[in-house]
């Protein structure tokens, strides 16, 4: 048996050596050495045979006096035992006892006078939980058995600690069920705790966390005091506790009460859950340390709920002495002998003390019984007796029988099992609203619970309501309306364009290109509507999906929309270049036109380029790193008044690796902005005859790439304000795609408009179509010039023929060849010659009219009368005039 392994502790080592005399004989064995034993009975002079019981009641001077009801109570069994010739026949029980005053100390003292002192004690009866821990401890080791009527600590449950302890008192746990139980009814999911500094309490709400845990409560606050409970108190009303669960003995209650009173932690938003044990006015009771009257701690107490084992059965079924509750009652308020009897202390406790006294007269009864098989007598009982020890300790295992409080029967700890009654105080009173048992999980309801403004049970605090932080429709409604407008315009263009897209002046824009372009300002726009959709439109399974497809719009948008541009504007950029030119100090310089035919194909390339690298890390992102929903808490809104603390909450679209993703898009989009606005400002002066809207193309690059770099930075900076980020974005959006749309076409529609045929001959911006008059005269100095250039080559042969013929001369007359000699210098020391001839060389019939004429592409000028002047000039001389540049280039 577990009961029989026991340890020695210290104390009991001492307590043995100093009394190792008188308990050498008490422990002797009953015909050990030949000495007689101490024996458990004596005769009681009518032929019965005595068994004594000892008992350490706690009558007065501690924190639980309830041998005051408990001892007549346990005297009025003693009596109906004796009175039944069915029960220990040949026997009577006696009970001796003295007052522990709740005190261990002297309670162990008390114990230890029993046991050396004849005669033996064949069981012990106990009151309060902390006597009952010593005794139990130390009446192992003399394999006596005790029983308790009024001990509740859950630490006794311990067989190891007290294996020949029992008790009728049912342990303070099978509150916690029941406490339990009534927070799950009423809601309250934040409990606080408040707690006497005694084993017994502290056991208790030990085992009451771990139930509230259990059962998915939350613990505010625990709090605990020796002596003092005002700051204890004052830590709760800090911490704002609603609901109360407090345990401490009846003295130490009016000294709470008191404080709570004054502390103001009571009313309709405070809900006290205390023990049911004490008496029913015990707050009436004058205690000099409590500074508060019984008025005032009424009204502290009022509403307050109380939860206890039930001790007196609700019916009027008999016990097994075949009296009733109600003759119970009577019978102990004439033993008492006072005109309220409920006020004297232990009074609910006291039928646990007479079913204690039949518990032990039925085990006793059920030992003599046995050992009567045996040969052997209870009366040769001894404290080292094990074998009739054995037999009382299983007779009190297998106790089971009806009494004053209910079916008694103990469990394999020693517990009694029974139900709970629940009680509320109503204008200082009492009154009982429900029964749970905890075995079979059912709180039956007697009378309706009532509560303060009979709003139902109070809050367990302070309500915190989760709040979305949502886009305001004052914002969304109006900047969706503005994207809608922008769409019907987009498809506008798109609609005009593929009108008039076989038109002259529509088909140099390249209206497929600009086509895309609205396209994407379409997707754009249509990511407007989904960024403003949050918690106040979506569900949160379908904000992710939400998520995404804002993600994926945006990128297919700007892939296309800008992406059309981009390419038209790298395309101007790479045309232009190619052409270049020298000019006179060797400097190369890019033209400020180009009459080269597009590649459209190449811009197609560009764009899918574009396209499929977004659609490509798209893609990779949402299978490795897919968006989810985040909710970002801020800083809680209290209102005092409805009990309410309002969560401010706001939806994120997360990922695990975001900041990582989103480097990436902005480092590809970023460079390409950035390289789309260099392209546009070095082309901000040039042009292509087959993309005659690149100005416009130009500007459109700057107003998104400018848009696009300061929003990506700010919408990041203030993502937890939620409508500066969607008025934000959901504007540059709508911003950059209208106005990309009124540069590109708009110019279109107002041309159209002028030219209702659309006519255009490609002419470059700013070069005027030369007339049929200039083409004819251009016709006439080409022919001139051919005829100039022949006579030229004519009068070179004769004025060589001639040379020739001085240079003769002057072998002859050398005073004559100075002027050939001249001649030939002027002829040879510049690339302009000027020839000088005698009106009578040619002759009058001779002379042709001043013509021009262009010889790979130099003017040459014949005058008439004196002279003739022809000059060959650099092309770079002849282009000082940006006119005549242009004029030339019309026509080369």
């Amino acid at each position: 048996m577990r009961w029989r392994e026991f340890r020695h502790p210290l104390l009991f080592l001492m307590l043995v050596s100093s009394l190792s005399g008188q308990l050498r004989a008490a422990t002797s064995s009953a015909g050990g050495g030949g000495s007689k034993s101490p024996s458990s009975s004596s005769d009681s002079g009518d032929g019965l045979t005595s068994l004594f019981i000892g008992s350490t009641m706690s009558m007065t001077g501690g924190t639980w006096d309830g041998g005051q009801a408990g001892l007549p109570a346990a005297l009025m069994a003693l009596e109906d035992v004796n009175n039944r010739s069915d029960i220990l026949p040949g026997y009577q029980l006696e009970l001796t006892w003295e007052n522990s005053e709740c005190n261990p100390g002297l309670g162990t003292n008390i114990f230890y006078n029993l046991l050396y002192h004849e005669p033996i004690k064949i069981i012990m009866l106990t009151a309060c939980s902390i006597v009952s821990s010593a005794v139990a401890e130390a009446a192992k080791m003399w394999n006596l058995m005790v029983i308790a009527f009024g001990s509740s600590s859950p630490a006794l449950s311990n067989r190891d600690r007290f294996p020949t302890f029992f008790r009728t008192h049912p342990s303070a746990t099978v509150h916690n069920p029941t406490r339990v139980k009534l927070c799950q009814k009423w809601n309250w999911k934040q409990i606080s705790f408040l707690q006497e500094t005694h084993e017994v309490f502290t056991s208790t709400i030990e085992d009451l966390e771990k139930r509230v845990k259990d059962a998915g409560m939350e613990i505010s606050s625990r709090q605990s005091f020796l002596t003092e409970p005002d700051n204890a108190i004052q830590n709760l009303k800090r911490e704002d506790a609603r609901i109360i669960i407090g345990v401490f003995y009846e003295d130490m209650a009016r000294r709470v009460f008191c404080e709570v009173y004054k502390q103001k932690l009571y009313g309709p938003k405070n809900v006290w859950m205390i023990l049911g044990w004490y008496p029913d006015e015990w707050y009436k009771t004058s205690d000099p340390k409590v500074n508060c009257t019984a008025d005032q701690l009424m009204e502290a107490l009022q509403y307050h709920i109380t939860t206890e084992a039930l001790i007196l059965k609700p019916d009027d079924t008999p016990s097994i002495s075949g009296m009733t509750s109600d003759e119970y009652e009577a019978r102990i308020s004439k033993a008492l002998n006072v005109s309220n009897p409920t006020q004297v202390s232990g009074y609910p406790e006291a039928p646990l003390a007479y079913d204690a006294i039949w518990s032990i007269a039925l085990a006793l009864n059920q030992t003599a019984n046995r050992l009567a098989d045996r040969g052997l007598k209870l009366e040769n009982y001894t404290y080292g007796n094990l074998e009739i020890a054995e037999e009382i300790f299983n007779a009190l295992n297998t106790t089971n029988f009806p009494g004053l409080s209910g079916q008694v029967a103990f469990t394999a700890t020693g517990d009694r099992v029974t139900r709970t009654q629940i009680e509320q105080m109503i204008d200082g009173k009492y009154r009982k609203i429900a029964y749970y048992d905890s075995v079979m999980d059912n709180l039956t309801w007697l009378v309706p619970v009532e509560w303060p403004g009979g709003d139902g049970p109070p809050k367990d605090g302070v309500d915190t309501r989760p709040q979305l932080r949502v886009i305001s429709k004052d914002l969304f409604i109006p900047v969706c309306v503005l994207a809608g407008l922008a769409i019907i315009f987009a498809c506008v263009c798109i609609t005009f364009n593929m009108c008039f897209q076989h038109t002259g002046y529509i088909s140099c824009s390249q209206p497929h290109i600009n086509n895309l372009t609205a396209i994407g300002c379409i997707i754009g726009l249509m990511s407007v509507f989904l960024m403003g959709l949050d918690g106040q439109y979506v569900s949160e399974d379908q904000f992710p999906m939400v998520c995404s497809s804002v993600a994926w719009l945006l990128a297919v948008a700007f892939s296309l929309g800008y992406g059309a541009m981009f390419s038209k504007i790298w395309m101007m950029h790479s045309l232009v270049t190619q052409e270049k030119s020298e000019s006179e100090d060797g400097r190369r310089r890019r033209r400020k036109i180009s009459l080269q035919k597009v590649e459209v194909w190449k811009m197609y390339l560009m764009i899918g380029i574009l396209l499929v690298v977004d659609l490509v890390l798209l893609t990779i992102w949402q299978v490795i790193d897919p968006l989810y929903r985040q909710v970002e808490d801020f800083d809680k809104e209290e209102h005092y008044e409805d009990d309410l603390e309002i969560q401010p909450q706001l939806e994120h679209c997360e990922a695990e690796h975001l900041s990582i993703w989103l480097g990436i898009l902005y480092a590809i989009n970023g460079l390409l902005l950035i390289f789309g606005l260099f392209l546009a400002y070095e082309t901000r002066n040039m042009t292509v005859r087959d993309l005659n809207d690149s100005r416009y193309v130009g500007m459109s690059v700057y107003n998104v790439s400018v848009l696009c770099i300061i929003t990506a930075p700010v919408t990041i900076i203030i993502r937890s304000q939620q409508d500066a980020v969607f008025g934000f974005a959901a504007l540059t959006v709508v911003f950059c795609s209208t106005i990309t749309l009124i540069l590109i076409f708009v110019p279109k529609m107002l041309f159209i408009r002028k030219n209702p045929d659309g006519t255009y001959t490609k002419n470059m911006p700013g070069i005027t179509a030369p007339s049929r008059e200039d083409e004819e005269k251009h016709q006439r100095l080409s022919a001139d010039n051919i005829e100039i250039k022949r006579q030229i080559a004519e009068r070179e042969r004769r004025i060589r023929h001639l040379t020739e013929l001085i240079a003769q001369r002057t072998k002859t007359a050398p005073s004559e060849a100075s002027m050939p000699s001249k001649i030939q210098e002027r002829n040879s020391g510049s690339p302009v010659t000027t020839t000088r001839r005698s009106r009578s060389s040619f002759g009058p019939d001779k002379l042709t009219p001043p013509t021009i004429s262009c010889e790979d592409s130099a003017f040459v000028s014949v005058g008439a009368g004196s002279s003739a002047l022809s000059a060959s000039l650099p092309r770079g001389q002849r282009n000082s005039a940006a006119s005549e540049e242009e004029f030339s280039e019309t026509y080369i």
